[in-house]
């Protein structure tokens, strides 16, 4: 884009930004139709410097700067740990992030564009899908090597990161295709395939395989395999999980990453449409676990049970009203351990309808 599109928009965000101080960038790049790719890449924000795509070596990278903060959202969540990039899997097809506090699943054919931001005092890797949309973010905080930082931007910056960045080539999101017909479904091959499943990784294949989508898939399994609950079921768990002390699991994510936290959840807030959890870092910068759920885009929440070589695995999920998925909370588990009694007890004690 020309340099003058990019005054242009960074002008309209000059003036949205004067109008609603507190809006964050991405309401902001929504509202005028922009993608937060290209408002970030204008440096509106804060000085952004474009990194060269080499998104498997940069995160290889970072494990040299100790202690961060890795953010994973959509539309509706954002999910938020503190930790060290440890035993970083770089793959063809899904990367892995596997430490006890960064544990994420990966898919780099998502990553576009790239910018190491400086924005109020605060530095932070941001990397955006080929429509412009956020997938995956690193935050320095005050645990992290800076100055490991600051070599890691000068070794991947686009050509040493000279000059204001042009805006990135984005592309619009396609309209999702229309899902089958349920007549146009071998419901009784599906529901069987599912019955002999032995690993929860299994499913997305098989639901390729039978070309059902995730909530069709769902509807089809009702009263076998899975049970529609209210829409404030997220809520309730992290509620019960919180008054128990149960441990859980909660996955967000979007097409480029998904990211995982396992354990407690503990301090609880309510701010607006957001449901929160705040538990805080320790004193190494790491441990402390951040989500902000928009309840008011929840459409959809289920119960959901696959059977597994290690027993059934007992899943909440909540979706949008486009039947994209928000978040996923299962009982804290490791391959090859049954499932928690507790979580069990937890998800049988939830209101229903």
């Amino acid at each position: 884009m020309t340099d003058t599109l990019t005054a242009s928009l960074a002008d309209r965000f000059a003036a949205y930004r004067a109008a609603e101080p507190k809006a964050r960038i991405r309401s902001a790049a929504a509202a005028l139709g922009a993608s937060e790719a290209e408002l970030v890449a204008t440096g509106v924000d804060g000085p952004a410097v474009p990194l060269r795509a080499e998104w498997g070596a940069i995160l290889q990278s970072l494990e040299a700067l100790g202690p961060v903060m890795a953010l994973t959202r959509n539309d509706a969540c954002v999910h938020e740990k503190h930790g060290v990039y440890r035993n970083v899997e770089v793959g063809p097809h899904a990367s892995l992030v596997l430490d006890e506090q960064i544990d994420l699943r990966i898919f780099l054919s998502q990553w576009a564009v790239g910018f190491a931001v400086e924005h109020g005092g605060r530095a932070s890797l941001q990397f955006f899908d080929r429509h412009g949309d956020a997938v995956h973010k690193v935050f320095v905080t005050p645990a992290t090597d800076r100055a490991a930082y600051d070599a890691l931007v000068a070794r991947f910056a686009e050509s040493g990161g000279d000059g204001a960045p042009a805006l990135p080539a984005v592309t619009a999101r396609p309209e999702p295709a229309a899902p089958k017909a349920d007549d146009e479904i071998d419901a009784d091959g599906f529901l069987a395939a599912w019955d002999a499943l032995q690993d929860t990784h299994d499913f997305f294949p098989l639901m390729r395989r039978f070309g059902v989508a995730r909530t069709q898939a769902l509807r089809l399994a009702e009263g076998r395999w899975t049970e529609r609950v209210p829409t404030t079921t997220a809520r309730a768990v992290l509620d019960a999980a919180a008054a128990s002390g149960t441990p859980i699991m909660v996955f967000v994510g979007n097409p480029g990453c998904i990211q995982i936290h396992s354990g407690p959840v503990e301090r609880l807030a309510e701010y607006g449409p957001w449901y929160n959890v705040l538990d805080e870092p320790g004193a190494d910068g790491t441990g402390g676990f951040n989500l902000h759920l928009d309840e008011t885009r929840i459409a959809d929440a289920w119960v959901v049970v696959k059977p597994t070589e290690d027993g059934d695995v007992t899943a909440v999920e909540c979706f949008d009203a486009a039947g994209e998925q928000i978040v996923q909370f299962f009982g804290k588990r490791k391959p090859g351990i049954p499932e928690l009694q507790a979580w069990r007890d937890l998800v049988r004690a939830l209101p229903r309808a």
